[in-house]
């Protein structure tokens, strides 16, 4: 026992002394939670509680997914991992002295590469580790369903990602409004729904900064995701969105709700295909808007959100327990 105590001690003056020859303010808050962890550190040494957590952090913390460009998938985004926050948890079990898994606290860690890290590449889906799905409403025509549409999803709260025409909102300013009042993120699909592919570069740049600034002009929002008309490119494309601060997007499942398909079967089909990370594709139709309760209840049931692309596309997982208040 005296050997330990000693020990205890002089790992406690090694600290101090280290503390001290960091050069920091001693009245600053991160100096003062430095002290705390590191006096945490030194008063649990050998208590078996903060071993066990140590233990079970190895076995559960789940390491972060770094952004990579897939040869089939493209650009793919990066997961942040997760880990327990071991003082943390220890402090919120010291008082009952024994471990209890519903007070451990997790902490979000970031990957080491990001999306934005990675070459301009187009996205197809988010990470597949995610369990989350995005709905992409492309807008240019179908302005008689968008109010259903934008009822059903308010009804099961439900937010999407409408990619809208330049020209379209320029006509519909009113809809327009109304798809952004119902919390809806707003994206870019060109202006007079051109094949991109065809276009020249001058033309695709025309394209992407006429719509976003009407966009910005009638609902004070700049677009940071870009969806090609018909979902034809080529790479310039990308590049020319990636040098306005843009992303290029495609879809993971098609509804082709265009060819005005049977809502039952359809939705049954969509339901089928999503997994972790799709973003499905659809557009203002009688058949998505038919459809729709039925895939929104669909996914749901299989365990997957439902949301935005910034959302989707970002690293931060969802379903944490007991989240520390800073994720890093």
């Amino acid at each position: 026992m005296l050997k330990k105590f000693i020990l205890q001690v002089c790992t406690f003056v090694i600290i101090m002394i280290l503390s001290i020859g960091s050069i920091q303010n001693p009245y600053t808050s991160n100096y003062i939670q430095d002290i705390k962890r590191e006096s945490i550190a030194v008063s649990s040494f050998n208590d078996p509680l903060f071993i066990e957590l140590e233990h079970y952090a190895k076995q559960h913390n789940e390491p972060a997914i770094n952004a990579v460009v897939d040869k089939v998938w493209k650009a793919i985004p990066g997961l942040n991992g997760l880990e327990v926050d071991i003082e943390t948890s220890y402090e919120k079990m010291r008082k009952d002295g024994q471990f209890l898994e519903n007070k451990l606290v997790y902490k979000q860690v970031p990957p080491e590469v990001h999306l934005s890290d990675l070459p301009a590449s187009p996205i197809y889906k988010g990470n597949p580790e995610k369990q989350m799905v995005s709905f992409l409403v492309n807008v240019a025509w179908g302005n008689e369903y968008i109010p259903t549409m934008l009822k059903i999803m308010n009804a099961h709260n439900v937010k999407a990602t409408f990619f809208l025409d330049g020209s379209w909102t320029k006509n519909n300013p009113t809809l327009a409004k109304m798809i952004l009042d119902e919390g809806h993120e707003i994206g870019n699909h060109a202006y007079s729904h051109p094949d991109m592919k065809k276009l020249s570069n001058a033309r695709i740049n025309e394209e992407i900064r006429k719509t976003n600034e009407i966009i910005n002009a009638t609902l004070d929002v700049t677009p940071k995701w870009f969806a090609p008309p018909s979902g034809s490119f080529r790479q310039d494309v990308v590049d020319i969105a990636k040098s306005m601060q843009m992303y290029t997007i495609l879809w993971t499942v098609d509804t082709v709700d265009w060819r005005n398909p049977e809502p039952h079967a359809m939705a049954q089909r969509v339901i089928q295909k999503v997994e972790p990370g799709s973003m499905i594709l659809m557009h203002p139709t009688a058949s998505s808007t038919g459809g729709l309760e039925q895939m929104i209840t669909g996914i749901k049931a299989k365990g997957y959100q439902i949301s935005t692309v910034t959302n989707l596309l970002s690293e931060e997982r969802i379903g944490v327990p007991n989240e520390a208040s800073q994720s890093y």
